[in-house]
């Protein structure tokens, strides 16, 4: 089923935030219906760097390629602000729809971006946004290629004046309105209330971030259509680190740490080598020697 017929379903469609082919099989397996590739986890993983727009275009295209080769679920993708002017966003969106992607956010920030629930963002004027939706639409080769269409502008103009934007941002075609970080349930009602019945509405949930925190079924019950989880999975993983090389060090073993792990034969089970061993062998000449 397509991210499209996911949204009309009238079902929250909750895309857990991945960062790579590993994570973003984990997250099929565990029997998620989307995912979302988050630009910040990537600057998390990659770079071990904060989310603030040191990660170009062409990085996030290769790690999106590669998730794509490996699963089959829709992925959402998060291109900042289109790495540039509204030329630029026409060749992230084919560049990104080429390597996989069913939608591409893209948000109202200058350059360089920053962490939506970082203090400090800057904005580009509402028309220049709408210039990139629009060069966005122009770009996509495929109509199912959803443009996702995000706002900033609540930390920096206040609340009014993003849903102003967010608005503008509907008008231009946008298929998605995210308006992010807002500071409050009431705020979260408002801004379905301003969309509801018009545009599908995409919820972010941040750990220690602006946002009250609410679960799918709330989500849902508000009126939203997606919720991301964008950093959740790297915070957890950076947690569990921290345990694993204290353990580490003190221990100079990890069989102090064995219960909390996969072992060889775990991880081989879990990322299939075994059938892909077998795969190989059928191709292998040996199968296909012609006997007299």
């Amino acid at each position: 089923m397509t991210l499209s017929a996911r949204i009309g379903s009238n079902r929250l469609v909750v895309a857990p935030g991945i960062y790579d082919a590993l994570s973003a099989l984990v997250a099929e397996q565990a029997g998620f219906e989307a995912l979302y590739l988050s630009g910040a986890s990537i600057a998390y993983t990659r770079f071990g760097r904060p989310d603030i727009g040191l990660v170009s275009m062409s990085e996030v295209v290769e790690t999106l390629a590669a998730i794509h080769e490996r699963v089959e679920l829709p992925i959402i993708a998060d291109a900042d602000n289109g790495f540039g002017n509204a030329l630029n966003v026409m060749r992230t969106v084919r560049r990104f729809e080429q390597a996989g992607a069913s939608a591409i956010q893209l948000e109202d920030q200058t350059m360089p971006k920053r962490c939506g629930h970082l203090a400090g963002k800057t904005l580009i004027p509402p028309a220049e946004m709408v210039g990139k939706i629009k060069a966005a639409q122009d770009a996509r080769r495929n109509q199912g290629t959803l443009i996702i269409a995000r706002t900033d502008a609540i930390a920096v103009e206040g609340f009014g004046p993003a849903l102003e934007r967010a608005e503008r941002y509907a008008e231009a075609g946008a298929d998605i309105i995210f308006v992010e970080a807002p500071r409050s349930i009431e705020e979260m009602q408002r801004v379905v209330a301003a969309f509801r019945g018009r545009k599908p509405l995409l919820a972010n949930m941040v750990e220690g971030g602006m946002t009250p925190l609410r679960d799918a079924r709330a989500l849902e019950e508000m009126g939203f259509s997606i919720a991301i989880f964008p950093g959740g999975l790297v915070r957890a993983v950076a947690r569990h680190m921290l345990d694993y090389f204290a353990s580490l060090r003190r221990h100079g073993s990890n069989q102090p740490f064995r219960e909390r792990m996969l072992d060889f034969d775990g991880l081989n089970a879990l990322i299939g080598t075994r059938e892909m061993l077998a795969s190989g062998e059928s191709y292998d000449a040996s199968h296909h020697e012609r006997r007299p």
